[in-house]
């Protein structure tokens, strides 16, 4: 049975949204390299579609098309990973609030060393509460593409050369 690489990112994509769960769930004193395992996760999954791609039939042995294969799982793992964040922060405001009080204390600091004034802390923490989300958004599509393209295309050459 052939799986597309549509369904293998999403297939990756739930295993790593499970492994994020399980590490937020299971509490605060989560060792945090726990946290690579998602990207580790991410990772096999491109491998996965590469190295099935690579021993079927439709195999040209050709960059590109081995790229491609790699760019249409991390695309679909990006895109739903990025979907989750929205939501798992919309559904979870007091994360905002914590990473809103870390940011206060950071203000204070600069308060305290004359690089800021006082009347500066509240709008500046108004609109970190305000954007927070959409930056998470925004840093997990960038983060998530730019890892993404790199394993699919370090993966895709060494594939494609070992064929020649």
């Amino acid at each position: 049975m052939k799986i597309s690489p549509v369904i293998k990112g999403l297939i990756t994509v739930v295993l790593m949204i499970a492994i994020f769960l399980l590490i937020f769930y299971s509490g605060k004193k989560t060792d945090a390299r726990f946290q690579y395992s998602v990207f580790l996760v991410y990772a096999l999954g491109i491998c996965w579609t590469l190295f099935a791609y690579r021993q079927s039939a439709a195999f040209t042995g050709k960059f590109g098309d081995l790229f491609g294969q790699g760019f249409r799982c991390f695309v679909v793992v990006t895109l739903v990973i990025a979907i989750f964040y929205g939501i798992f922060n919309y559904l979870h405001p007091e994360l905002i609030e914590e990473q809103a009080t870390l940011y206060r204390k950071q203000i204070l600091e600069s308060v305290a060393k004359k690089d800021r004034l006082p009347t500066d802390i509240e709008p500046e923490i108004a609109t970190f509460k305000k954007q927070f989300t959409l930056r998470l958004v925004s840093s997990a599509i960038f983060g998530y593409l730019i890892i993404g393209a790199g394993v699919t295309a370090v993966l895709s050459a060494l594939l494609t050369r070992r064929t020649k």
